[in-house]
């Protein structure tokens, strides 16, 4: 029989350890606080939809003050007047200038020789004035031929009246007895003769005279059209020595020294220097606000001038529309053609509205909606938003002065209601 440790065994009392109590007391205390700290954010964690690093986003604060809508572009330099020359008449061309030569208005610059149409205006030259001789031999006719007929109207006019007398002595002759009554029939016979002839004289008088009127004026009328082809001709002759429209320079030469062109064929072109404009690229969503007649800001070379919209494209190519920015006063000397310029057009200006900093949060919501930041949580809010700027937004309803809200990176939301913003 085998004896147990049991009579050796004895109960030892255990004295409290105050160290490891007060252990235990701390860090229940650590752990309600750290509960404290951190139930507000895991209640907020679990309240929103997702969560998304700070570090994707971009946040603005909605603000009063000033609010400024302008276009901000970079343009070019162009001629206000640039006209293209082009040949008149077919021939070989002789040019008088260089591309960058200064012209003056009224200056020859090139030469089209062409014998075809010189010749072509001598033979319509010498065409009237053969038309002349005959509008002049014309007239010379219808005055002897009126002075014919007057000559026959006068002789047949005297008939009449010596006819008349005769007449009457025969008649008072035969009443006293001393001629038969056969004279006296024959002598009113003459008399009648008399009077048919001269009407019939002063009838071909005035037929005649209607007659020359006639042929003068269809041979002037005939001459007249003749004249007119000659100086459209001459007009012609004249335009194949190229003169300059304006005070400017020659641009560029669209064809090589004594090249044959044909009819309507580019020769040159000339820059007048002395209007020049700025041409800009708009986007489409700010040129429906753009006026001929707004003021603007035209910059370059460390220099500034002012400037007013002169003209805008009626077409949109590519999403934006030209517009064309003339020089307020002179135009600065030192510019060239094609240099490039910074344009600035203004097109409102108002005082105290509430604005918050552009971003692509109004595209992608359309301005309807905005994610107002608090607390770490982004909450989708209702906004309405007014006009746009280069770099503000019109706020009209739904935010106030002091609110945060995301600018970009809202995509990452993926249109949750409610979004944790993580640090």
């Amino acid at each position: 029989m085998i004896r147990d440790t049991s009579a050796q065994d004895r109960l030892i009392q255990v004295k409290p350890n105050p160290k490891k109590k007060l252990l235990w007391i701390g860090g229940a205390v650590a752990a309600v606080i750290a509960l404290a700290f951190f139930l507000p954010g895991v209640t907020r964690l679990f309240s929103a939809d997702s969560s998304v690093s700070a570090s994707r986003l971009a946040f603005a604060s909605v603000q009063r003050g000033p609010f400024v809508r302008d276009i901000a572009a970079e343009g070019q330099v162009v001629a206000a007047v640039s006209p293209t020359l082009y040949a008149t008449y077919g021939g070989a061309v002789t040019l008088k200038v260089h591309a960058g030569d200064t012209v003056k208005k009224g200056q020859v610059l090139a030469l089209i020789d062409s014998p075809e149409l010189v010749n072509k205006l001598a033979q319509e030259q010498s065409n009237a004035d053969a038309m002349q001789v005959d509008y002049l031999t014309a007239q010379i006719t219808a005055r002897t031929n009126q002075s014919q007929m007057q000559k026959a109207y006068d002789n047949a006019k005297i008939d009449e009246e010596t006819a008349a007398r005769d007449f009457d002595r025969y008649e008072k002759a035969y009443q006293l007895g001393g001629v038969p009554q056969m004279d006296v029939d024959k002598a009113k016979d003459t008399l009648n003769k008399a009077k048919i002839a001269f009407a019939h004289a002063q009838a071909d008088l005035n037929l005649g005279n209607d007659t020359g009127t006639f042929t003068i004026k269809a041979k002037k009328l005939a001459h007249d059209r003749q004249v007119l082809l000659v100086q459209d001709l001459q007009r012609q002759v004249d335009n194949l020595n190229v003169r300059s429209p304006v005070d400017g320079q020659v641009g560029q030469l669209f064809i090589a020294e004594r090249a044959t062109v044909a009819k309507d064929a580019q020769l040159l072109s000339v820059i007048d220097l002395s209007a020049l404009e700025v041409e800009v690229k708009v986007p489409e969503s700010f040129a429906r606000d753009l006026a001929v007649g707004m003021g603007g800001d035209i910059s370059g070379n460390g220099n500034n001038w002012k400037g007013l919209v002169s003209a805008i494209s009626p077409e949109v190519v590519n999403g934006e529309v030209a517009a064309r920015v003339r020089f307020d006063g002179g135009t600065p000397k030192q510019l060239r053609q094609n240099q490039r310029l910074s344009v600035r057009i203004l097109l409102d200006h108002r005082e105290n509205i509430l604005t918050v900093q552009r971003g692509s949060f109004v595209d992608e919501s359309g301005g309807s909606y905005a994610y107002l930041v608090r607390d770490g949580i982004a909450t989708k809010t209702p906004i309405r938003v007014g006009e746009s700027s280069i770099d503000k937004v019109e706020i009209l309803d739904g935010l106030k002065e002091g609110d945060n809200i995301v600018i970009s990176g809202t995509d990452n939301f993926k249109g949750a209601q409610r979004v944790v913003i993580s640090r």
